[in-house]
């Protein structure tokens, strides 16, 4: 008979009562039962658990103490083990964590990937290790998939219907925002993840339990009951809660296939690790979530007869592991659990644990925690019993049935503790008022009788934490919150707070430990979570150069907040004298973890990243111009800004758009003037950036200008990188006809472009200055025109920066355009002309005000007698006279040798007649004066 055949046929007769004849609700009922059964029978002991759950690590550390087994296998990826060890230099909660940048077996563009495990001190996983590495002999296996398959198997899992909703969690405006960040856009894995996956299931159970979360739920009808269970009874109510979750699930649950196929993963590898060790069954503990431990697979149990389950191949993909902080609340926002459940959970841990007089295990050397610190005498209890002969193992428990007791009796709620309860309300309201809140001794009473009354209306013997924290939301908070924190925030640090954890120096990646030590001359606490600030006087302390060169590549690797200067700048050729830091690296160890799984230092991880940066399929020419500036002002050296700069090269002849024009003109003239500043010659890899975009902009320039999708800004930057670095260009090889004739084969028909136009044949002498005056004019007098004529205005200031005397000009087009228009036609075109000039040219305009105030006058008393320069009447030409022949030694040799004379007159253009020696009297009075200068050049020339 089986031990459960009671149990079976009470369930039985309760099935038919509710639903008559249906053998659905009959199925179910019988399946749970028989799964429980199932899991008792298995030769392996099955230790069922939930993640962060007090019950489970209460049970887990008393089970340990009486059974002590030597093999632990535990449902975590088992390419995460190595980190285990590091646990001890940690101060928990922190997250295990596999991270990859350089994939090679999944989609392009899906990286990097990152995988996190949370470890608490109150959960059932940790207490397993800590017995598992501080305890002589005894070998902890993980047994689940790699977070290589956890990637593999992603789409299936998120293939079937979405489960419940994630209930509300922390939010970056809710107080702690930087700790639900902490663990980024990871994936997370957990031992144990016990929720319906019906949301209607979901949802009943919330309303018939009167409470508002499922994390509710679980503490008051799960949690709570099992906390003083003996570890038969919560064994078996464990394995029943996690059947019946995995009995009612929605059709076509794709997770299902998952956790079936993980399932055989982890029994394959249990099999495995035994046949190869040779160790007994009996000695060993297999610690999984409830919901695997009723699994219906085939190769369920040490004594199955399926087939071997072959595990697939893992890809290719490197992955790097670390340890990174975690919190109370990053866990609950990571995995859908209710604000302030986690730290609820600890602090239930911390009193059941002094309440029970139990010593849980930890690992030797841990820092912070609220356990006591593992003694040699604890660890020899805790091995072998009490002090003497080492026990044996106690003899295999017989599988009685515990549940038929467990369900048919009330469960034994402790009562009211009215002393802990008068606790919460004095501390809530003295919180309270330190946050700004009205509160007095009246709330604290008010909370106090809330609680009872909303525990009565719940059906609850004691209040709650949950009950206490709505009582103290009804009657302290009002219509506003007067600072950061809300009530309810305000009750979760009361009620156990937000713990943070941290990584300690010696698992740190070596990335991270040499940024710790190369910046510890400036004496900052680098694992403080808050801001501290530091200066530096690079006079007066040249030695910290080295610590401002860190801070600075820091900062362009880290995300904002981890590093702020306050003073200080680093531009191309300018090396501060002092500076001024707001440093948080110890908030963001997250961010610098994950930086040492890229290298071994920072400028070898800043180093890759620029290379991918242009190397990249979407990379353009400005694009690695920025990667050139950057690797000069933060690595330095000539060998990777020369290896960039060709790539720039490249990038460059490549583009078949000029989109990057602008980006590309500003970034080349200040390398430029940085190289002729501080080089002796400029690298090749400007010389060729020159030659082929002269050559590159001429080949688009008509082209761009006929484009309607290429913007006025892109084509003006196209020339003024060819008329900017014209004079560079020639000196190079490159040929000016090239230009001309890319200028004379535009047509544009955009007003902007046309002014552009116009702009460019004037600085090549296509165009006279009178020539373009005169059209502009033509422009204005043309009312069907007038409309446009700010576009115009826009494409002249636009040429400013290709030609910049060009700016007298565009000052006189426009005084024109307010002297001449009437104001029916001006004063709707100025809202156009303002948002034209905002638009297009914003960083031009200040050089238009400037020539505006050269050109008009200073005061208002010179207005009434000022005449614009475009106005004022042309000087007379002078009439040329021919200069005489001055005598002297000179004009002799001039006269001897008249062939050569005429030829360089010819050259000239020049058809003047040779004169007479006696019509240049001036001449030879100049001559006569100056007698030294004459014999000097006659001395030159031989003469």
């Amino acid at each position: 008979m089986s031990t459960f055949d009671a149990l079976r046929e009470q369930l039985l007769d309760a099935a038919t009562a509710f639903s008559g004849d249906g053998d659905a609700l009959a199925g179910i009922l019988s399946g749970m039962v028989d799964d429980v059964d199932r899991m008792l029978r298995e030769e392996l002991e099955i230790f069922p658990v939930c993640h962060h759950s007090p019950a489970s690590a209460l049970a887990m550390t008393r089970r340990l103490r009486d059974r002590r087994p030597k093999v632990v296998y535990l449902e975590l990826c088992e390419d995460l083990r190595p980190l285990l060890d590091e646990l001890r230099n940690c101060r928990l909660p922190v997250a295990l964590q596999a991270f990859a940048t350089q994939l090679d077996g999944f989609p392009p563009g899906s990286g990097p990937l990152s995988v996190i495990a949370p470890v608490t001190e109150a959960s059932a996983e940790y207490q397993a290790i800590a017995y598992a590495l501080d305890t002589p002999g005894v070998e902890i296996v993980l047994v689940d998939r790699s977070v290589d398959h956890v990637f593999q198997w992603l789409p299936r899992e998120t293939d079937g219907p979405a489960g419940p909703a994630p209930e509300e969690s922390g939010s970056a405006d809710d107080g702690h925002g930087d700790e639900v960040a902490l663990h980024g856009d990871a994936v997370g894995v957990e031992i144990g993840d016990l929720r319906p996956r019906f949301a209607e299931l979901e949802k009943h159970l919330l309303h018939h339990g009167k409470v508002r979360h499922w994390s509710e739920w679980w503490d008051q009808y799960v949690e709570q009951p099992l906390t003083g269970a003996d570890y038969g009874t919560y064994r078996q109510a464990m394995a029943l809660v996690g059947s019946l979750f995995r009995r009612l699930r929605p059709d076509g649950d794709g997770r299902l296939a998952v956790d079936e196929e993980r399932e055989r993963h982890m029994w394959a590898r249990i099999r495995e690790h035994l046949a190869a060790s040779g160790a007994d069954p009996a000695d060993c503990l297999y610690v999984c979530g409830a919901f695997h431990a009723v699994s219906t697979v085939a190769e369920f149990g040490l004594r199955s007869e399926a087939p071997p389950y072959e595990i697939s191949p893992r890809t290719g993909t490197h992955w790097l592991y670390g340890l990174i902080p975690s919190s109370h609340s990053a866990i609950e926002a990571q995995f859908g659990l209710a604000r302030g459940s986690v730290s609820i959970a600890a602090a239930t841990w911390a009193k059941a644990v002094k309440r029970g007089g139990l010593t849980p295990h930890r690992l030797e050397g841990q820092q912070g925690g609220s356990g006591k610190r593992t003694t040699k005498a604890t660890k020899a209890t805790n091995a072998t019993g009490p002090a003497g002969p080492a026990a044996a193992p106690p003899a295999a428990e017989p599988s009685a049935d515990r549940l038929t007791g467990f369900l048919a009796g009330p469960p034994a709620l402790d009562g009211l503790d009215e002393d802990e309860l008068r606790g919460w309300c004095v501390d809530i309201v003295r919180l309270a008022r330190r946050n700004g809140y009205l509160a007095s001794t009246a709330d604290a009473i008010a909370v106090f009788e809330t609680s009872i009354l909303l525990a009565g209306v719940r059906g609850r013997a004691r209040p709650t934490p949950y009950d206490f924290a709505d009582a103290a939301v009804t009657c302290i908070e009002k219509d506003v919150v007067p600072g950061r924190r809300d009530v309810r925030r305000l009750c979760e640090i009361l009620l156990g707070g937000d713990k943070i954890g941290m990584v300690g120096y010696a698992a740190l990646p070596p990335l991270v430990r040499d940024v710790h030590d190369r910046l510890e001359p400036l004496g900052l606490d680098l694992t403080r979570r808050t801001q501290q600030r530091v200066l530096l006087d690079l006079k007066a302390d040249p030695e910290l150069e080295p610590c401002s060169d860190l801070l600075w590549t820091l900062r362009y690797l880290l995300p904002d907040g981890a590093i702020r200067p306050i003073m200080g700048a680093r531009r191309l050729g300018e090396r501060p004298i002092q500076e001024s830091w707001d440093v948080a690296l110890g908030r963001h160890q997250r961010e610098i973890i994950e930086l040492g799984y890229e290298g071994v230092t920072v400028e070898q991880v800043l180093e890759q990243r620029l290379r991918r940066t242009v190397w990249d399929p979407q990379a353009t020419a400005g694009v690695a111009l920025a990667a050139v500036e950057d690797a000069i002002l933060y690595l330095g050296g000539r060998r990777l800004p020369s290896e960039l700069g060709a790539r720039a090269v490249e990038l460059l002849a490549a583009e078949r758009t000029v989109d990057d024009a602008p980006e590309v003109l500003r970034r080349i003239r200040r390398l430029l003037t940085y190289y002729r500043a501080s080089e002796p010659e400029l690298p090749a890899w400007c010389e060729d950036f020159v030659t082929a975009g002269y050559a590159h902009y001429c080949t688009l320039l008509p082209t761009a200008f006929a484009d309607d999708d290429t913007g006025v800004r892109q084509v003006g930057a196209m020339l003024g990188f060819l008329f900017t670095l014209e004079g560079l260009a020639l000196s190079l090889g490159c040929d000016r006809a090239q230009l001309e004739l890319a200028v004379r084969q535009s047509h544009p028909r955009a007003p902007a472009k046309v002014a552009l136009l116009w702009a460019a044949q004037t600085q090549l002498g296509l165009l006279t200055r009178e020539e373009l005056r005169a059209r502009c004019d033509e422009l204005l007098a043309n009312p069907l025109v007038v409309p446009a004529y700010p576009l115009y205005v826009s494409g002249f200031v636009q040429a400013l920066e290709p030609v910049p005397g060009l700016a007298p000009f565009v000052v006189e087009a426009l005084s024109k355009a307010f002297a001449r228009l009437p104001d029916p036609v001006l004063l709707p075109w100025l809202p156009t002309l303002i948002t034209t000039l905002r638009r297009h040219a914003p960083e031009l305009v200040p050089v238009l005000v400037r020539e505006a105030g050269r050109t008009f006058p200073g005061t208002l008393a010179e207005l009434d007698a000022w005449t614009p320069p475009w106005e004022r009447p042309a000087a007379p030409p002078r009439r040329a006279r021919a200069a005489p022949l001055p005598s002297g030694p000179v004009p002799a040799l001039l006269t001897r040798h008249p062939a050569t004379t005429g030829a360089v007159a010819a050259l000239l253009g020049c058809t003047a007649e040779w004169g007479s020696r006696q019509e240049n009297g001036e001449v030879a009075a100049l001559i006569a004066r100056h007698p030294m200068t004459t014999g000097a050049v006659a001395d030159l020339l031989g003469a």
